[in-house]
């Protein structure tokens, strides 16, 4: 290989590409979740147990009767929220309002002993004062003395940093980055909670739980400590999921120029290896002086690779906490670490796929004989010879594939195997289709261009060892760059269609939205008469978003005018007619999205929700599944006189304005934020809401488009090693025909010809092989990732720009290898060596 310096690069650069993307998902991946973990087990502390609300807030006269009546000390009071801090960029903050004097037993970040470094006492007296940590501390200049200003449901407040904590640990510094300790009538009154708790901790033994258990009123119940830290950090495992099983790609396309780099290396040396099998080394010996030479290089490889994954981490670690905090929870991790297992993992991949795709060039070595070291022919006539059989694995690979989607049918794991093995499958139809394709371009190129036509035909046919591989690397990155554009673009025109459906109303007015889980905005109660009296407003319909406690653990759940929706709102129910699902639903049954129904596999008949209400459990009967795009986990939606029967809570989360005859939208929006002045309150036009869901959805894909990207990269460097390959290997060839007259755009064209034809193969060959992924992706993959059901569309549009994709590829791999015939003297072509 150090005779063939650009081949080697090349090599390195396909394993280090391939390793490289791989461990930046893995750093962004495990970053994110170990963020949060950590920051939720800091929180936890040594709770065993917390009492929570059946309507999402405990009343604050629970904790005091378990101190007082009881006799409970290991119990401490918590209120739990989001804000938006606007002079901090934007950034969502976590707060925690806590009582210090009961905090000892349980989270050990305010020092030793439970006592802050620093004096304490004005904590409690000064209004909105707050606890900042380090790091938050040192990134924005905040000091002691110093104001911040928060948005916090619908109104801006302005709180005084009373000190900046320092708990003494990175473990612990990080997981307290982006989260502000109050006191807890301060975070009370800062998130409007007056009278009552997110939650109490509780540190209790078996006889203390049981007596709990019995004296606990209806509206609240006991759970474990780790239960909703675990149902939200396992929130993002499906997407997490994709982005991993998606890096893979770029590795396994890397795979294909591995074993085309090898390969090259072997048939260069044939004759070398024939002297060395005549002198008396074995079979053996070669093979492992073959695999030898690939883990070195995959060993350096994956080496440099861990390194550029860790430049590329920590750009996918902002990608995806970005997406993580627009659909799951709030997250504020910095940076992407490199974990030691991170390392190996990478390590061991790059080095496994190398000797993996080395296996087959070390086994030709292997198998050389003397006497047919210097034919080359020798192996191209093999592999034509093993062209039936390798179609015939490819068609059974390709069944089976199917058998594993559809036989395991809610298996994600299985549904990203059986792609796998349609992938490869396609990949070994390669040689075959490649040797009728050209046969038939030969014909026709010989028609219209002539002997130079047929010639670069039958150069690809007769180098099939080496083309088929690159055409199967280019066909396999266009492929899933083709499916995965279909499936974005389906899933895109779905959303948009269901938004169209869905958001009937004029005008939104919203509190700041972060992310979709824990407790939403609650509206002042204010704001609904100074709405309805803005001239110009027709109907205000009110939404609450909250959760709720069901045989499933916590659910979403919509609560909305049934009466306004059913004359207003057009839902796509998944069956039934939409008559006597509204009567359903005003007579007390509850909708449930289509992720709901999926998730917690509920019968199309006869389901049921059980929902821990304020007056006790209640089971409500399910009226229908309706198409929902709003949340991957599931909503159920109940009416609001339903859910006034049940619960106590009177708040609002956003309404849903329409305008009335004679006005504008805009003209209205102005006169609302006029009446809604110095409320931190978001008007909203229809338009500006579908934009802003459209922007989140472009969001979520971004990280995806830069893995196609990448993939491409990686094919793209196969097919110029494979034509780097095949141009050393007919320097000789070359020399000849220039020797005899063929002049410098003859050769060009020929060239070109070749290329263009071996990447217009690799793109008609991923035209089917996309789409059928696409439909895998739609149908399997999504729908047991999220539970949506995605309108396939197939436009012309992404096949034709699969196709010139591939061409373009081809065409540009060509360019060094012309370059560097054209500067070879045709003395030196004509030299053997």
């Amino acid at each position: 290989m150090q005779r063939r310096p650009v081949q080697l690069v090349l090599m390195l650069l396909g394993v280090a590409l391939g390793v490289a993307v791989v461990v930046a998902i893995d750093l962004a991946n495990t970053s994110a979740s170990r963020g949060f973990a950590l920051s939720a087990e800091t929180i936890v502390g040594r709770a065993t147990h917390q009492i929570r609300g059946n309507s999402g807030v405990v009343p604050e006269g629970i904790y005091r009767q378990l101190r007082t009546e009881l006799g409970l000390r290991a119990a401490a009071p918590v209120i739990s929220g989001t804000v938006l801090a606007p002079d901090l960029d934007g950034q969502p903050l976590r707060i925690m309002g806590i009582d210090p004097s009961a905090e000892a037993p349980f989270r050990n970040f305010l020092g030793t002993g439970g006592a802050l470094p620093v004096d304490f006492t004005g904590f409690y007296t000064q209004p909105n004062s707050v606890v900042v940590p380090i790091g938050l501390a040192q990134r924005y200049g905040l000091t002691p003395g110093g104001q911040l200003r928060l948005l916090a449901n619908d109104r801006e407040v302005r709180v005084n940093v009373w000190a900046v904590l320092d708990p003494g640990t990175d473990g612990l510094r990080r997981a307290l980055d982006g989260m502000l300790l109050m006191d807890v009538s301060t975070a009370q009154e800062l998130l409007g909670m007056q009278g009552s708790l997110s939650y109490v901790d509780l540190i209790a033994a078996q006889p203390e739980l049981l007596l709990l258990q019995k004296w606990l009123p209806a509206t609240v119940r006991l759970a474990p400590a780790t239960e909703q830290t675990k149902t939200i950090g396992n929130l993002a495992d499906a997407f997490q999921l994709n982005l991993s099983a998606l890096s893979l790609l770029a590795l396994v396309v890397g795979m294909f120029l591995i074993y085309n780099t090898v390969m090259f290396s072997v048939v260069q040396r044939r004759a070398v290896l024939g002297t060395l099998r005549a002198l008396g080394a074995t079979g053996q010996q070669l093979f492992a002086l073959v695999m030898l030479e690939a883990a070195v290089i995959s060993a350096v490889g994956a080496a440099a690779g861990v390194g550029l994954g860790w430049v590329l981490g920590q750009s996918a670690v902002r990608l995806v906490t970005q997406t993580i905090n627009d659909l799951y929870y709030v997250s504020t991790v910095r940076d992407a670490p490199l974990a030691a297992f991170t390392v190996a993992k990478g390590v061991l991949l790059g080095i496994g796929a190398s000797l993996f795709a080395a296996a087959l060039p070390a086994y030709e070595a292997a198998r050389v004989a003397p006497v047919t070291a210097m034919r080359r022919s020798s192996l191209e006539d093999r592999v034509r010879g093993q062209i039936p059989l390798l179609s015939l694995i490819g068609a059974l690979l390709i069944g089976c594939g199917a058998g594993v989607l559809f036989g395991v049918p809610t298996s994600l794991v299985a549904g990203f195997a059986g792609m796998f093995m349609i992938v490869l499958g396609a990949a070994l139809l390669v040689p075959g289709t490649t040797l009728l394709l050209m046969h038939v371009a030969g014909f026709a190129l010989g028609r219209i261009v002539g002997t130079l036509g047929r010639m670069a035909a039958r150069s690809v046919s007769k180098s099939l060892s080496r083309t088929a591989v690159a055409i199967a690397a280019l066909m396999v990155a266009v492929s899933v760059t083709l499916a995965v554009s279909i499936m974005t673009r389906s899933f895109r025109d779905t959303v948009i269609n269901w938004l169209e459906l869905t958001l009937s109303a004029d005008l939104f007015i919203t509190a700041p939205v972060i992310g979709t889980t824990g407790p939403a905005s609650t509206l002042s109660a204010a704001v609904l008469p100074s709405v309805r009296a803005v001239p110009g407003v027709q109907s205000v319909e009110t939404i609450r978003a909250t959760t709720a406690f069901s045989q499933f653990g916590e659910v979403r759940l919509a609560v909305f005018d049934a009466r306004m929706q059913r004359d207003r709102r057009v839902y796509r129910f998944e069956a039934g007619t939409p008559e006597q699902i509204w009567d359903a639903v005003q007579a007390g049954s509850v909708l449930v999205s289509e992720p709901f129904a999926y998730r917690h596999a509920l019968p199309r008949t006869g389901a049921s929700v059980t929902l821990h209400t304020d007056h006790g459990e209640q089971t409500f009967p399910v009226a229908a599944v309706v198409y929902d795009y709003a949340s991957d986990q599931g909503v159920v939606f109940m009416a609001r006189a339903v859910y006034d029967q049940y619960w106590d809570d009177r708040g609002v989360t956003s309404l849903a304005v329409s305008v009335a005859p004679g006005y504008t939208p805009d003209g209205v929006a102005a006169s609302l934020r006029t009446a809604l002045a110095g409320s931190a309150l978001s008007v909203v036009s229809n338009r500006a809401l579908r934009e802003q869901a459209l922007l989140v959805f472009d969001r979520t894909f971004a990280i995806t488009d830069a893995l196609r990207v990448l993939a491409v990269l990686v094919a793209f460097i196969g097919v110029l090693s494979a034509l780097m390959a095949l141009q050393l290997e007919r320097t000789r060839e070359l020399a000849t025909m220039q020797a005899v007259g063929l002049g410098r755009a003859q050769l060009n064209g020929l060239a070109l010809m070749e290329t263009g034809l071996m990447g217009a193969a690799a793109g008609l060959f991923s035209l089917p092989t996309g789409y059928v992924l696409s439909y895998v992706l739609i149908y399997v993959i999504n729908l047991r990732s999220f539970g949506w059901t995605i309108q396939m569309q197939v436009p012309a549009l992404p096949f034709a720009q699969a196709l010139l994709l591939s061409i373009l590829a081809a065409l540009l791999a060509a360019v060094y290898p012309l370059w560097r015939q054209h500067h070879m003297p045709v003395a030196a072509g004509l030299r053997q060596e």
